[in-house]
């Protein structure tokens, strides 16, 4: 592959402008500068962008799906971009070399899918839950993954051109496993290199009703979508005794429970189930498709 040329998508609620300035600027610091920046108001109005920056303003929030297609949308239709580069509106790329290593990774290897960055706050500190395999204690350890953050990360516009973009009725919540799956289904590698560093503040995932309903409907739509038909209550079993496990809230196990119910009732898009041979390949990776 040819050195690719660099989209960067942003996507804000528009309640963060001393964070997205600081992120833009950053982006602007770059050895390899981005062939596009495109900026995403998800149902807000977009304060003054620097020269250069593009801007899509949405009428309503379409959630992380929903926004970061749109950002897709308009970069594919710029026609001058082979990598989307999604970054959160209050990260920070502290590292002026991160987009030239990405790029080189993508030139080197024309069957890269996904690249997943490391996610730390100022202190280098990284989350247990920003590690995306089972054995998360070591953030520092690169390699092969079955999934990826949605903070920050590289996209093969290729794979996406197959594959499809960002599921829709999602709209937040296991975007980024349903995403990968595709691509492993498609022959792409997902890959987490923790020399891309974006630096994001300490955070605690939103423990409040919606969020255990999205988690729950969603980890059932995932399921319906694309795991072989003996897979499907094996995956959601395990994921309702671990979910019992950690809840420590009747309220977050209600919740939980319709959103399960609403992911059965309701469909989040076409079933499209992987082939075994994915399943042997996400086991050999580490993490089979049950958990």
């Amino acid at each position: 592959m040819s050195r690719p040329r660099l989209g960067i998508a942003v996507l804000t609620m528009g309640n963060r402008p001393a964070e997205l300035k600081a992120l833009l600027e950053s982006v602007g610091r770059q050895t390899l500068p981005a062939t596009r920046i495109v900026v995403v108001g998800n149902g807000s109005p977009l304060p003054d962008l620097p020269t250069g920056v593009d801007r899509v303003e949405l009428e309503e929030n379409l959630g992380v799906s929903g926004g970061r297609n749109a950002a897709i949308e308009h970069l594919r239709a710029c026609g001058d971009v082979d990598v989307v580069v999604d970054l959160d509106d209050d990260g920070l790329l502290v590292d002026a070399g991160v987009f030239a290593h990405l790029a080189s990774m993508y030139e080197a290897d024309e069957r890269l899918g996904i690249v997943s960055f490391r996610i730390a706050d100022e202190r280098g500190r990284t989350q247990r839950r920003h590690v995306p395999r089972l054995r998360s204690k070591d953030p520092m350890r690169a390699g092969e993954v079955t999934t990826f953050l949605g903070g920050g990360h590289g996209l093969s516009m290729r794979m996406l051109d197959r594959i499809g973009g960002w599921p829709e009725r999602f709209f937040f919540a296991h975007e980024e496993t349903d995403l990968a799956w595709r691509a492993l289904d498609d022959g792409w590698r997902v890959v987490y290199e923790p020399s891309l560093l974006l630096q994001h503040p300490w955070t605690s995932p939103a423990r409040h009703a919606v969020y255990y309903r999205m988690t729950a409907r969603n980890r059932v739509w995932l399921a319906k979508r694309h795991l072989p038909a003996l897979l499907v209550p094996a995956y959601l079993g395990v994921w309702t005794v671990l979910t019992a496990a950690r809840t420590r809230s009747w309220g977050g196990l209600r919740a939980w429970a319709g959103g399960f119910a609403e992911g059965v009732r309701e469909s989040g898009g076409p079933r499209r189930p992987m082939r075994w041979a994915t399943v042997a390949r996400m086991t050999r990776l580490g993490r089979p498709p049950v958990i």
